[in-house]
């Protein structure tokens, strides 16, 4: 590549004010190539190369001193912004200074104090409302002491830290809910359950400090409580809710006597069964099961009711039996003889045959058989009203 020779000469004498700046001045007479100094009369000998970044140092054909070529120097004069001035600038500028007091300081040290007593008023002045606690430790790590309800005083942060917790607030986790949470149940039966369990903060310090996870300690002792529960119930017991208060007490026992073993700190208040429901496999045979076990506990209430009729009945008959026994004994002839009448009119009430023993007379006599072709042969007989026989 090429450049043009007359290039960098143009731009030297630009910023030299039209002067040469590697010796004498352009387009006089007698200069040599070298630059060397000239012996001519007219013309005054050169003081050497100039430095063509520096302004033009004559004027009206002479030369005063030329500045420091220092490189500070020519950025300070020099620049995308120009020269600078001097004693001025903004707020971003060069000379900017903070304000100071009417006597003269600076605000620095006072507005470093003021920091200062915010910080440690924020950090160890602590109040603490009648139903919280708080734990102090050393540099974030180690148990100092425990703060009660009132206003309390430490060391400021991070020396030492304080965390507050509510230990009064009952504190809810459901298990099961929005998910399938198969138990088996005594009679060797699966059931989908959910439950509620609430309990608080008992000791401040064994939680926060005993375990890694309170929280989740305290889910894997209620399903483990809730499956030892569950197992010892059969699926009819569960479902119906006949036994759940007993399945509740029994879970939060054995919540508590785990929870005490591990040392958590944590007091359960109750458990609550929410859902018990049959698999989502085998949903429409249970609910089959169901109706089949609904329809079997109607029919045996049909058979202990038609029982007790039964039973009534014979307790009357016996009552019944006893009171006639009592006459019998009194009049044994008449009573013999009076039950023989009532017990022939019942057998002999729907027969159709007469019978008949007296002397001269016929031993049978089908008196409701001539009856009944007496009634045949007369046929149907037409009634005729009032107000038929006026309209005729």
């Amino acid at each position: 590549m090429t450049i043009p020779g007359g290039f960098f000469e143009r731009f030297g004498l630009a910023m030299a004010g039209k002067r040469n700046p590697w010796g004498k001045p352009s387009g006089g007479s007698g200069g040599s190539d070298d630059g060397g100094n000239g012996d001519d009369g007219d013309t005054p000998p050169s003081r050497g190369p100039r430095n063509p970044w520096l302004p033009g140092g004559g004027t009206s054909g002479s030369d005063r001193p030329r500045r420091s070529s220092n490189i500070e120097d020519i950025f300070k004069n020099r620049g995308p912004e120009g020269p600078r001035r001097r004693g001025g600038g903004g707020p971003g500028g060069p000379n900017f200074r903070m304000p100071q007091r009417p006597g003269g300081g600076s605000w620095f040290p006072l507005i470093l104090i003021a920091i200062v007593a915010v910080w440690l008023f924020a950090t160890s002045i602590h109040f603490i409302q009648p139903r919280e606690q708080g734990t102090v430790t050393w540099l974030g790590g180690k148990y100092s002491r425990t703060l009660n309800p009132g206003t309390e005083w430490t060391l400021p942060w991070p020396i030492q830290d304080v965390n507050i917790q509510n230990v009064s607030e009952i504190r809810r986790d459901t298990i099961g809910e929005g998910a399938e949470n198969l138990i088996l149940t005594g009679d060797q039966n699966l059931v989908d359950l959910s439950y509620l369990v609430r309990w608080n903060i008992k000791d401040l310090v064994l939680y926060e400090f005993q375990l890694a996870d309170p929280q989740e300690t305290l889910r894997e002792a209620a399903e483990s409580a809730m499956r030892a529960a569950i197992a010892e119930t059969d699926l009819d017991t569960v479902l119906s809710g006949a036994g759940r208060e007993q399945v509740e007490t029994r879970v939060r026992s054995r919540m508590q006597a785990l929870l005490d073993t591990y040392g958590a700190g944590i007091a359960v208040q109750g458990v609550e069964i929410a859902r018990t429901e049959a698999p989502q496999q085998v949903i429409e045979a249970f609910n089959d099961v169901l109706a089949a076990r609904q329809d079997a506990e109607r029919n045996l209430n049909e058979a202990r009711r038609y029982e007790q009729q039964l039973l009534a009945q014979a307790q009357g008959s016996a009552a019944e039996f006893n009171e006639i026994y009592e006459q019998y004994r009194l009049a044994p002839e008449v009573t013999r003889r009076r039950l023989y009448y009532e017990t022939m009119e019942g057998v002999l009430r729907d027969t159709d045959k007469t019978i008949i023993e007296a002397d001269g007379v016929t031993p049978y006599l089908p008196l409701p058989e001539v009856r009944r072709r007496q009634t045949e042969s007369q046929g149907p007989t037409l009634t005729v009203g009032p107000g038929q026989q006026g309209g005729q």
